[in-house]
């Protein structure tokens, strides 16, 4: 799901607040400056560009300047970001670029209804454990050899980040990496003291006898004490680098799963919303089902390259240490199994809320899978006449929402009452019951637990797009771009998914999203290729945040831990996202020109060129 700038997990106010850490690493002449760049950006930007509306008073000279003002705004964040999305609301319609009835329509469209109704089974995924019962299970069943238990890791936060939000995957996550971590330390220096007190005198003896033979040879401490093993401290140092390892996977594994199904995360809502805005005749190209056959395979791909060189650089490629072929289970790997199972126990047996709750998560998915698979007719057009014209994923997502609270947490019992049999009191007390108990989900824990920000982000993502559509700014910057159409198109797919990847690295990944996915839309057009060909690249390397602790919230709760530094992060991110740039141009020129006819250029897209 989308990230936002701070919330209730720990570390998540990190995430973009780093105007202190900047303050304090600046030089001290430029300090007392620095504590009014807010000010400066806020007030100078709308200010310095003023001149372009008014030497050039067009529609599209109005509507660049407000996009202008905005991106900065977002880039910079001097207000919060859910505030700069509402300046589409008052200052398009007083520049006469869109009305308010337009501009306002944006804001709760059918694409922002799919995420709010995903969002609400999240977060009743998220209100009945059900996510930490299914992680736990899952790692219990991969087991605990170092490169099984990172592997079960990552696989348990991609997959839960399909689903819930990144940030709140990354929040449960962390701490059971971290209780593991602690268990096994714990262990391993128990057995080291044991094997010390039962070898220390032998030792001693021995050492002694042979600096009395050689006095040179080896140095005894006057207390008795025998010098540190050098084994020792690379053994610290190997367990240091496991915890980064560990760690550092949990937040990219959430970055990467994030990306596999629609609502996984916020870009994927903004491409969803802009190809309906742009492209109101794309008979629904990208709905749930052609994005999960398109993104899911390149999601695994990325997952396992980056498991790989999680290991190599973390843990090295001893396959008998690492994954213990042909080992017994050692102290370290029972005492982390131990902690597993103590987790587990805590949440006892599943109960009916769960039961309930994964039954309506598993519907969903098979509404939206089912709803219009394209090799058979699915069920919105077999149930309903011309269902396939009115249904679209919005509808199942909003349907399973509203089955959320109504139906009860508890069993509902249909035992009889007789008076004769049943004590009058009781009989009384079970006549004022309900019988339904309270509903799977109230409104006061959708309300604390929503991301509404983000609601709104998406809708001025929206507005942005559609004043820039009718105002013609979007054919005017076609036109501009028409001699790339001398480039390959490959390349510019490539070069597109560089940029993003590390312009999302200091900004929020649906405003990248936001800003760019439209000015794709009109490089398309002016190149004549398929829009998808670049707009996918650009949506999904607006999620390869992996190279700053600020660039997404996941990053700043893993590195609020302590075991790892930026350099870490940096070095380790910066092989990420080149990993991630070669997965995506893999797929788009692969599975994903098949599911989507990527070497056409369609019909439906002149309905922009056009306008």
């Amino acid at each position: 799901m989308a990230e936002q700038a701070a919330g209730p997990f720990p570390g998540q106010g990190q995430a973009r607040d780093t105007r202190g850490v900047t303050q304090d690493m600046a030089p001290t002449c430029l300090r007392p400056l620095l504590r009014y760049r807010s000010f400066a950006t806020l007030f100078l930007t709308p200010l310095l560009l003023l001149p372009l509306p008014i030497a050039v008073p067009t529609r599209e000279a109005k509507c660049a300047y407000i996009i202008i003002v905005m991106a900065v705004y977002w880039c910079t964040e001097v207000i919060p970001l859910a505030v700069t999305s509402l300046m589409p609301v008052v200052f398009f319609p007083l520049l006469g670029v869109r009305s308010s009835k337009s501009v306002c329509l944006q804001y709760l469209n059918d694409t922002t209804m799919l995420f709010f109704g995903g969002l609400i089974v999240a977060i009743s995924v998220e209100q009945w454990n059900l996510h930490k019962r299914i992680a736990l299970r899952v790692l219990l069943i991969l087991g605990v050899k170092p490169a099984l238990l990172m592997l079960g890791f990552m696989v348990v936060t991609a997959f839960l980040s399909m689903w819930i939000s990144n940030t709140a995957t990354t929040a449960m996550m962390v701490p059971i990496v971290q209780a593991v971590l602690d268990q096994m330390d714990n262990t391993e220096h128990d057995v080291t003291m044991m094997e010390q007190a039962t070898g220390q005198t032998n030792t001693v003896i021995e050492l002694e006898e042979k600096n009395v033979s050689d006095p040179t040879s080896v140095h005894v401490i006057s207390n008795g004490q025998v010098p540190d093993d050098p084994r020792s401290s690379e053994e610290k140092k190997m367990r240091k680098r496991i915890c980064k390892g560990m760690t550092l996977c949990i937040c990219y594994a959430a970055s990467i799963g994030g990306t596999a199904t629609l609502t996984g995360t916020g870009p994927n809502m903004v491409l969803k919303g802009q190809m309906n805005q742009l492209y109101p005749n794309n008979n629904d190209i990208v709905n749930f089902a052609s994005w999960f056959g398109f993104a899911f395979p390149n999601m695994i791909l990325m997952l396992v390259l980056a498991w790989l060189w999680l290991q190599c650089s973390f843990m090295g490629l001893n396959f008998k240490k690492s994954w213990g072929c042909g080992t017994e289970r050692t102290a370290k790997e029972s005492a982390a199994y131990d902690v597993l199972k103590a987790e587990m126990k805590k949440l006892g047996p599943i109960s009916y809320a769960e039961s309930s709750v994964l039954l309506m998560f598993v519907l969903l998915v098979l509404l939206w899978f089912s709803r219009n698979p394209g090799f058979v007719k699915g069920w919105a057009s077999m149930l309903f006449p011309g269902g396939e014209k009115y249904i679209t994923d919005s509808a199942p997502a909003v349907f399973i929402a509203l089955l959320l609270f109504i139906l009860p947490a508890n069993k509902p019992k249909f035992k009889g009452w007789n008076p004769s049999m049943s004590d009058p009191e009781q009989a009384e007390e079970d006549i004022k019951k309900p019988f339904l108990s309270a509903p799977l989900l109230d409104w006061n824990m959708v309300q604390r637990k929503m991301p509404w920000s983000v609601v709104l982000l998406l809708g001025g993502g929206f507005a942005l797009a559609d004043a820039s559509a009718s105002s013609g700014l979007s054919a005017w910057l076609g036109h501009q771009m028409t001699p790339l159409g001398s480039i390959p198109p490959w390349a510019i797919a490539t070069i597109i998914s560089l940029i993003i990847a590390v312009f999302t690295e200091c900004t929020s990944n649906v405003a990248t999203a936001t800003l760019f996915i439209p000015v794709f839309s009109t490089l398309a057009a002016s190149v004549r290729i398929h829009p998808l060909y670049v707009m996918l690249p650009g949506t999904l390397s607006a999620s390869f945040a992996f190279m700053l602790p600020v660039a997404t919230p996941p990053n700043a709760i893993v590195f609020s831990y302590g075991h790892i530094r930026v350099l870490d992060m940096v070095k380790t991110g910066i092989v990420l996202n080149i990993i991630g740039v070669f997965c995506v141009t893999l797929a788009i020129n692969t599975w994903g020109k098949l599911l989507f006819e990527l070497d056409t250029f369609p019909t439906w897209a002149n309905s922009t060129t056009s306008q």
